[in-house]
């Protein structure tokens, strides 16, 4: 599988958002929970309140794990500064658009900040129409993709 193929299946299985599980750690102390997510730019975006521990967190230690359903992601997060600092505001807006309750909710313009992960590695989960199941890996650094069948036909 080429590598811009493997991309867009990616990128097409998440969609436009979802709620990811989001691991970290510092110092071996590893903590996990769920994150709002919005996907553009071939990256991976989150909101949190700067003082939140997972926040304080990332600061300390950068690189993050995040997995829904068959889709893991090895990244990068970087601190893009308060959500409403945004240029264009798009993830604000995507945010309003498909996660309206949590935005109404949970908005504090003062504490917000922008979270962007960049994918590292992937390994993707999937069956083909037969239901045998199979793996994409996606090396970012590496730029190479590989699919390895799981279930031996």
């Amino acid at each position: 599988m080429e590598l811009k193929e493997a991309k867009q299946r990616f990128f097409n299985q998440l969609g436009q958002w979802k709620i990811m599980a989001l691991g970290s750690s510092v110092n071996d102390y590893v903590m996990v929970r769920n994150v709002s997510c919005l996907f553009y730019n071939e990256k991976i975006y989150f909101k949190t309140d700067k003082n939140f521990r997972k926040t304080q967190q990332l600061f300390q230690n950068p690189r993050v794990a995040l997995c829904c359903g068959g889709v893991q992601v090895e990244g990068i997060a970087l601190n893009k500064g308060l959500v409403i600092d945004e240029p264009g505001r798009t993830f604000e807006t995507l945010y309003k658009q498909y996660l309206w309750g949590s935005y109404n909710a949970y908005s504090h313009e003062e504490d917000e900040i922008l979270i962007e992960v960049m994918p590292k590695f992937v390994e993707i989960w999937d069956t083909d129409e037969d239901n045998y199941a199979f793996q994409i890996f996606i090396d970012f650094d590496q730029k190479t993709a590989e699919v390895v069948s799981y279930d031996k036909k």
